[in-house]
């Protein structure tokens, strides 16, 4: 097989994101992360949303699918369990995967679906311009809620970990390297793995702006953290002060919901022939 780069990964095509969105570092780390793990291009599948994180689906040299508003783990679920030998990555933006997708993130996390799913986390919905995501902090004002937002932000990393996802880490946009070896890890650790990215929008958020993170970011491998340690995790992902973890919070194993059901032992579902009865086989035939 021919030597993987990077590059190999990055499509040609025009790019409709802002100037200065993090959107663009994130998919240069996910085209060095997957050159990492040396997945070749046809063996990954890339399910992603409605957004502008949800657009990297056509940026990339992978399969991709789009699917509806908030759909994306569930539709990247259906994909992995029917062609349990593809990587899928489930990528989107913290609206898509935290706010109309919630339910499927707490439920695909409890089946223990082995997904790598990396959330694109501004704080806005950007498309739809520039309303609060649920990770926006209470009183974040936008011109939406021009007198803030009235709710409590959602924390994805202490959800995670207190799910019981078997990898849970959080990235920076501004940290290439960095957010690709997280990426990397999350796809070889079996299991659902979440890598949230954290990224400014210079666009709609103008708050949390690169210089903002880069005083706050704490690198957990430089503080001696314990990924093992679930109380430690919970811990760091709670801090509620100015600190901002970045690195791997939570890494365990557990079984997979395949390992469990015995309906997906042996060949991929995708991949059997299915019997038909010669009716539903004659309709069929009207459509080869």
């Amino acid at each position: 097989m021919a030597e993987l780069n990077a590059e190999k990964y990055l499509a040609d095509v025009e790019i409709a994101w802002c100037p200065g969105c993090g959107n663009f570092a994130i998919r240069k780390s996910l085209a060095h992360a997957l050159a990492q793990v040396k997945l070749p291009p046809h063996k990954v599948v890339l399910v992603t949303g409605i957004g502008q994180a949800a657009k990297i689906a056509h940026y990339v040299n992978t399969n991709g699918f789009n699917g509806l508003h908030g759909r994306t783990i569930a539709a990247a679920a259906g994909v992995k369990l029917a062609r349990p030998d593809l990587t899928v990555i489930a990528e989107s933006g913290d609206g898509d995967l935290y706010g109309e997708g919630g339910n499927h993130l707490v439920h695909n996390i409890r089946r223990n679906v082995d997904l790598t799913v990396i959330a694109h986390d501004n704080r806005v919905y950007g498309l739809t311009k520039g309303q609060a995501s649920p990770t926006a902090p209470r009183g974040y004002r936008t011109r939406a809620q021009p007198t803030g937002s009235p709710s409590a932000p959602l924390n994805p990393l202490a959800l995670a970990v207190a799910l019981g996802a078997p990898f849970v880490a959080q990235a920076f946009s501004g940290e290439i390297e960095r957010t690709a070896d997280l990426i990397a890890r999350g796809i070889r650790h079996t299991g659902f793995s979440l890598v949230n990215v954290l990224h400014p929008c210079p666009s709609w958020n103008r708050v949390q702006t690169f210089a903002w993170y880069r005083e706050r970011l704490v690198h957990l491998d430089e503080q001696g953290h314990d990924p093992t340690d679930r109380a430690a995790a919970l811990a760091a992902a709670t801090d509620g002060g100015e600190r901002i973890p970045i690195g791997v919070l939570y890494a365990t194993d557990r079984p997979t919901f395949a390992d469990g059901h015995p309906v997906l032992a042996g060949a991929p579902l995708g991949l059997r022939a299915l019997p038909l009865p010669n009716e539903i086989r004659f309709l069929l035939s009207a459509f080869a």
